[in-house]
């Protein structure tokens, strides 16, 4: 599996946030913005709970396998796959979700002094943030369950003879 990429990550997000913006400004011009949900920080901020979560408990599992603990746990290769593939969609879906919000919470700056979009920009903003904290989490969670021969550096004794 490849490794997440910031670049990938940033141009969705720039991506997103360029058509949201352009898309909400048509929208308002038309008289009829629609909100953002309450609901979407907070959404956001429980997926990273869990990935970061995730991470954490397999870090330690994977700590205890090194020292050979003899109440270690073992981590089941599929098990770990599978958190690292939820990882990597979260991740892609949280820069997708983040600017989307972000563009609309971009044009919700121009209209402050309504109270309800006010309300509404802080919810784009916190979406935003929650966004960046899932990316992180499932960042941290792909460096944990990273295999060693997936490391760039080569394998020592495995240098050309000159």
């Amino acid at each position: 599996m490849k490794q997440l990429r910031i670049r990938v990550l940033a141009g969705v997000f720039v991506v997103a946030g360029v058509l949201s913006w352009a898309g909400a400004r048509l929208w308002n011009s038309l008289g009829t913005l629609p909100g953002v949900p309450v609901a979407a920080p907070i959404v956001l901020a429980l997926i990273a709970v869990v990935l970061f979560a995730t991470a954490l408990s397999l870090r330690a599992r994977f700590k205890a396998q090194r020292e050979r603990r003899p109440d270690a746990k073992g981590v089941d290769p599929m098990m770990a796959a599978r958190a690292v593939v939820f990882g990597h969609a979260s991740a892609l879906v949280a820069a997708l979700v983040s600017g989307v919000y972000g563009g609309t919470g971009v044009l919700l700056l121009e209209l402050l002094d309504i109270p309800a979009r006010r309300d509404q920009a802080i919810y784009a903003g916190f979406s935003v943030l929650a966004g960046f904290a899932v990316i992180a989490a499932a960042i941290l969670l792909e460096r944990i369950c990273r295999l060693p021969e997936d490391d760039e550096t080569p394998p020592t004794g495995t240098e050309p003879a000159a």
